[in-house]
């Protein structure tokens, strides 16, 4: 397959200019011929064509996108016997909450709020359906003029009970280093509670106008949220108040059954920050403060006294045999 260009015609859409670009696929504004409607259209590039993990993943993006119904969350098209693969998606106007922290910088926190909001809305509606976005960032959370929000690219977007597909490169199979929630740093799929960790650091980001964890490379990013508690909000934007600082810190929490349950939980205490209790959160666990449960404990150091007598015997019994 030869690559596309603006100007071009793919079945019965025109495309009209290249909106973004990235290693494995490009999006085209378009115009469908028959209607005059404007879309998305997402196209891999001819080599990716090519890799079987990529196509499955594709092909799961376009299957989530189409099955997903939330005026949030990104929506795509059906389409019959197309001349070759590409995904169809609505046209999404405004821009991109990474735009607009870049252009209106630290954000009020009612504003702040009210976006955090409108994302716990759309991540309720893909997590009920079993469906974790896993790379929840500010470049893919369009935000139009009445701050309405839409989730973009599911492209490493995982659903319950479907086999897990990897790729090669560490960015899709992990996500993005500023957001990535520490569970999946240690390697494994991330859930809906990793979409609410990766929530909670877009709102920090939104409050103070820097992410959680910094550092000069993307390892040293992810190492930090292993090994490191963030500085809490109200240490960089005195103005917070306490309870939204300690709902920033929940959603942070390194470990997952320490965040939130729900998007659902998250919600609730943005819209009701007066209740939201303070005093009772206990300070953050660092890793090295966290011990095992005696049981465990013994557990291992029994199987591990073990170990010689289990080779001893195997050896013997091999010696006999012979």
């Amino acid at each position: 397959m030869t690559p596309l260009h603006p100007g071009d015609c793919l079945d019965h859409y025109r495309l009209e200019d290249l909106v973004a670009r990235s290693g494995m696929a490009s999006i085209f504004r378009a115009t469908d011929l028959r209607t005059g409607g404007q879309f998305a259209i997402k196209v891999p590039h001819p080599e990716a064509e090519c890799d079987v993990a990529f196509f499955d993943r594709f092909q799961r993006e376009a299957l989530i996108c189409r099955e997903m119904d939330h005026p949030g969350v990104l929506k795509a098209m059906n389409e019959d016997s197309p001349s070759r693969i590409y995904m169809v998606l609505e046209w999404v106007e405004g821009r991109s909450l990474r735009e607009v922290l870049a252009q209106d910088g630290p954000l009020p926190p009612e504003r702040a709020t009210r976006i955090a909001l409108a994302i716990c809305d759309a991540l309720g509606h893909i997590h009920a359906r079993g469906v974790a976005h896993r790379d929840l960032k500010p470049e893919n959370v369009m935000i139009d003029a009445g701050d309405r929000v839409k989730l973009i690219d599911f492209g490493i977007a995982a659903k319950a009970g479907v086999r897990r597909l990897t790729f090669g490169k560490l960015s899709n199979i992990m996500g993005t280093p500023e957001y990535i929630s520490p569970e999946q740093v240690k390697g494994q799929r991330g859930d809906a509670r990793s979409d609410l960790y990766a929530l909670g650091t877009m709102l920090y980001e939104m409050l103070t106008g820097v992410t959680p964890f910094r550092g000069s490379n993307a390892f040293a990013i992810m190492n930090a949220r292993l090994k490191t508690t963030p500085i809490p909000p109200r240490k960089i934007v005195p103005e917070l108040s306490p309870q939204l600082d300690a709902i920033v810190s929940c959603a942070l929490e390194r470990h997952p059954d320490d965040r939130y349950r729900s998007a659902l939980e998250f919600a609730y205490d943005l819209e009701h920050q007066d209740r939201v209790g303070v005093a009772e959160r206990g300070a953050p666990r660092d890793e090295e403060s966290r011990k095992k449960p005696l049981g465990k404990d013994v557990l291992f150091y029994g199987a591990l006294a073990m170990l010689p007598v289990t080779i001893f015997v195997m050896l013997l019994y091999v010696a006999r045999a012979t």
